[in-house]
C-alpha cells in the first residue's frame, strides 16, 4: 500500500463572486517559471499532493480546484473550457502575476491547452498529461473528450441500454435520470471501480484517493456541475488550438490508458505541433499520482531546460 500524504493547506481567491480553493507552496524563482497544476474532471488539487511536494523544492508550485470541483464553489453556471480558460488565466495574471508553466491531466489539460493557445500572455509553457479535447477529424465516440473522460458507468451497455437504443442519450437528458446516474457514479465503490480500470499500479488507490474524489461530489450543487459539463457544446478543437500556440509543449502519456490510443492521439499532436517534447509512461490515465517521482523528475527537467529560453 502506498503511504497517505496529508494534503497542503490551501486558501481561497474570490474570482467572479465566488470562492475558487488554491495551493501554493515553495519560494518564487528568479530565473524559473512558475507552476500551475490543474485537475481533471471530478478531481481537485488534492489529486497533484504527491507531485506538490516533489515539484516546490525546485519550484513555486499552485495547484487549483477549477470552479465546480474540489473545494472551489459550485455555482449554476454553464460549465465549459471558456469559464476555465478565463478563470487560469485571471488566477495567473492576479494571483500568480507572472507568466506560468501550465500542467493538466485529462480535462485540467484540455482547460490549459486553451489557456497557452487563445491567452498567450499567460503560459511561459504547457504540460500536458493524458490531455482529453477533440480534434476536428475525430468521431465523437472514438474515445472520451474532454467532457466525458473521467467518471462513467461503466461501457459495456446494460439491457436497459439495449432495450433503449438510441433513447440512451435523450434519457440522460432526463432529470430523474441524471439525478440516478449522479447518485450512481459518486458511490465510493464505483469511484473505486473506475479508477481500478485506468490505474495501472493499483497499489497507488487508496482510501484517501477515493475519498477526495468523492467528497465534492456531496457538495451542494455538485450534481447541477455534473449535469452542465456533460450538456456543454464541446469546445474549441485541439488542433485549432495547436495551430494558434507559440510555448514549449511537453507532453506525457500513460500508455495504459483504457480511454485512449496515447500513441495514435501523440501523432494528432505531432502533425500540428512538430516541436513537443514526449514521453510515453508505464501508467494510466493519471500518471502524475501513479508514477509521481518519474513525472516530477521529467516535468522538472523539462522545465529547467526551458528556462533558459524564456525572456526574464
Amino acid at each position: 500500500m502506498q503511504a497517505t500524504t496529508a494534503p497542503i493547506p490551501g486558501k481561497y481567491w474570490q474570482w467572479r463572486g465566488h470562492n475558487v480553493y488554491y495551493v501554493r507552496a515553495g519560494e518564487k524563482q528568479a530565473q524559473r517559471p512558475p507552476l500551475l497544476l490543474v485537475h481533471g474532471f471530478g478531481a481537485s488539487t488534492d489529486h497533484w499532493r504527491k507531485n506538490i511536494t516533489g515539484l516546490c523544492q525546485d519550484f513555486e508550485v499552485f495547484a487549483i480546484d477549477l470552479l465546480g470541483f474540489g473545494r472551489s464553489a459550485k455555482p449554476k453556471l454553464q460549465y465549459s473550457a471558456d469559464l476555465w480558460r478565463d478563470q487560469l488565466h485571471d488566477f495567473i495574471t492576479e494571483v500568480i502575476g507572472q507568466k506560468a508553466v501550465l500542467a493538466g491531466n485529462s480535462l485540467g489539460g484540455y482547460a490549459s491547452l486553451c489557456v497557452a493557445a487563445q491567452r498567450p500572455d499567460s503560459a511561459a509553457g504547457l504540460v500536458l498529461l493524458n490531455s482529453a479535447g477533440p480534434f476536428s477529424e475525430s468521431q465523437p465516440t472514438s474515445e472520451p473528450e474532454a467532457l466525458q473522460s473521467e467518471f462513467q458507468p461503466p461501457k459495456q451497455p446494460t439491457t436497459l441500454q439495449k432495450l433503449l437504443g438510441d433513447g440512451t442519450k435523450w434519457i440522460f437528458q432526463q432529470p430523474l435520470a441524471q439525478f440516478l446516474l449522479f447518485q450512481y457514479v459518486r458511490q465510493g465503490w464505483v469511484i473505486r471501480q473506475t479508477l481500478e480500470k485506468v490505474y495501472l499500479d493499483k497499489s497507488a488507490i487508496t482510501d484517501q484517493l477515493v475519498e477526495e474524489i468523492a467528497r465534492p461530489a456531496y457538495d451542494s450543487g455538485a450534481m447541477e456541475v455534473f449535469v452542465s459539463v456533460f450538456s456543454t457544446p464541446q469546445g474549441e478543437k485541439v488542433d485549432v488550438l495547436l495551430k494558434q500556440l507559440t510555448c514549449p509543449l511537453l507532453m506525457l502519456w500513460g500508455e495504459a490508458d483504457p480511454w485512449m490510443n496515447t500513441r495514435e492521439r501523440s501523432q494528432k499532436f505531432r502533425q500540428y505541433y512538430p516541436e513537443l517534447r514526449e514521453h510515453f509512461l508505464t501508467a494510466g490515465h493519471c500518471p502524475h499520482d501513479e508514477i509521481p517521482d518519474k513525472v516530477n523528475q521529467l516535468l522538472g527537467d523539462w522545465v529547467l531546460s526551458i528556462s533558459d529560453i524564456l525572456p526574464h
